[in-house]
């Protein structure tokens, strides 16, 4: 069991607690239910609590109106209650409210147990409500962004990132490539989940100033994750190795070495155009296959020009 587990079911019990001693204090009856409340309202995110609460309070009004409607028809009978359960969750379906419906409802059985929708009770019903869904609010407004934590993802991730280019550069020196499994492609779409839960987490933490760094952070590195994988299936795809292929692997170890999160990639981006300018004044192949490997090598090129393209496009957009 990790720590955050253990931090948000004391958080549960704490706010259920506080809750009920509230709605007990004002002298609410059912007070038992505030605690509930509670309980459904805390939310991941700070966001998720926000539209929650807000979704669950519009259903709360439409709850009372179905309620009273059938009550005042059917009487507080059973096939009133259950029409009621109908026509309110086939609401709450219709406009996404889903989670409101058990709570909701609970509130609304208050009326059926005390055969009234006096006054009194809706105000006792509202207030539980209330005082159930502002605890919740509360109690999740102390969320903060966890910087350090996806701080670790995303270097996880580009430590992943790294390890494939310096696989790749040593995949280009073998002319038989069966042995070239680069076990890190699918280590990297783990890390960059594991990032991208985090980055939105603290994105939704942030009510007011929304900063979209490290989702663009990691949509970036997906960007390039996906080259990567093209990289990889176009060397498995040399069936022969021509002088150019040296070249192509060293670029590739540069790439490697000079990979981190600040770097603007102007200086690879130059080392990579001289070395398409070089290969331009290379003797024309002497075989079907050289021809075939200098122009995956030359394709492959291409695509570790976008790869670093991505990365510059990123920087430039977050440097101001």
């Amino acid at each position: 069991m990790n720590k955050d587990t253990v931090i948000k079911s004391l958080k549960i019990a704490v706010a259920a607690v506080l809750s009920i001693a509230i709605a007990g204090e004002l002298g609410l009856r059912y007070s038992a239910t505030a605690g509930i409340i509670t309980v459904l309202s805390i939310q991941n995110t700070k966001k998720e609590t926000i539209k929650s609460a807000r979704n669950r309070t519009l259903a709360f009004v439409c709850a009372l109106l179905i309620a009273r409607l059938l009550f005042g028809i059917l009487g507080f009978s059973l096939p009133a209650f259950a029409g009621y359960l109908f026509l309110f969750a086939l609401l709450c379906f219709y406009a996404d409210w889903g989670e409101a419906i058990a709570m909701d409802s609970v509130l609304i059985t208050h009326f059926l147990t005390e055969r009234s929708m006096a006054m009194a009770l809706i105000a006792n019903e509202a207030g539980l409500f209330f005082i159930g869904t502002t605890v919740g609010i509360l109690v999740n407004l102390h969320l903060r962004r966890r910087k350090n934590e996806f701080q670790m993802l995303s270097d996880e991730v580009d430590h992943q990132i790294k390890e494939i280019l310096s696989q790749m550069s040593c995949f280009l020196y073998p002319e038989d490539k069966s042995s070239c499994t680069p076990a890190d492609l699918l280590s990297l779409q783990k890390a960059l989940r594991a990032a991208k839960t985090s980055a939105l987490t603290n994105y939704n933490n942030a009510l007011f100033r929304k900063d979209t760094y490290e989702i663009d952070y990691i949509e970036m590195r997906r960007q390039q994750s996906i080259l990567l994988s093209e990289i990889y299936m176009n060397i498995r795809s040399i069936s022969c190795l021509p002088k150019e292929a040296m070249e192509v692997s060293g670029l590739l170890i540069k790439i490697e070495q000079g990979y981190h999160r600040n770097n603007t990639v102007e200086g690879l981006l130059k080392d990579l155009d001289l070395l398409l300018l070089e290969l331009k004044d290379h003797a024309l192949p002497l075989s079907r296959d050289e021809f075939e490997a200098r122009a995956i090598l030359f394709y492959i090129l291409k695509q570790l020009h976008r790869l670093l393209l991505i990365k510059r496009e990123f920087i430039l957009n977050h440097s101001s």
